[in-house]
């Protein structure tokens, strides 16, 4: 009798602490821990396609002086990676504050859509200007934006944090934590879809 007891005990203290193999969660819901994990997927597999087959002479190639090149794109989806997941973290190390999610004006789509957006441009900061990435090459720069993307992926899949009642404000509003999650997969397919702008240019070169 005893041993069934504690082994009911022990049981019940598995599923209160998360640890019997189920992901207890409150803040976000099934459906929306796979959407961000797509997007993080798919927006990975968007800058390794796009830079696929690039020649030295290609990568280098800019439509102006003052636009970025093929690599340079690369280096700033790499660099602000790592960046964005700063906030992203410092966001989560403070106390949720759920009062302010009345304050949010933008659903989860429709974010994604607007940081997509090539109409409208925005000077990087300074920090995540491609020269100041300290990346010597597209290789090394794409070899580290894998390194983070997947440990951004693997966050994701195991995480238990409540990301929907922590808000933060952003230079366009105020979003939740989950939803700066998923900026960071937006910001690199806006990047991408500069790249290929690039490549699509009519002064391109061919190889």
């Amino acid at each position: 009798m005893l041993r069934r007891t504690t082994g009911r005990l022990l049981l019940l203290l598995l599923v209160i602490t998360g640890s019997a193999g189920t992901i207890v969660n409150n803040s976000i819901s099934k459906s929306d821990r796979k959407y961000a994990i797509n997007l993080m997927k798919e927006s990975h597999k968007d800058v390794v396609k796009a830079t696929k087959g690039v020649s030295a002479t290609q990568l280098e190639y800019k439509t102006a002086p003052d636009r970025w090149s093929v690599k340079e794109c690369v280096y700033h989806i790499a660099g602000a990676e790592k960046l964005l997941w700063t906030m992203f973290e410092g966001a989560m190390k403070a106390a949720p504050n759920p009062e302010k999610r009345a304050e949010i004006k933008v659903k989860d789509e429709e974010l994604v859509m607007m940081v997509q957006d090539r109409s409208k441009k925005n000077q990087a900061p300074e920090p995540i200007q491609p020269k100041n990435t300290g990346y010597k090459n597209l290789d090394e720069a794409l070899s580290d934006f894998k390194s983070t993307r997947n440990e951004h992926i693997k966050y994701m899949r195991t995480s238990t944090e409540d990301l929907r009642n922590r808000v933060v404000q952003m230079p366009f509003g105020w979003i939740d934590c989950y939803q700066l999650y998923i900026f960071i997969a937006a910001h690199s397919k806006r990047h991408t879809l500069q790249l290929n702008e690039v490549k699509a240019a009519a002064g391109f070169p061919r190889e």
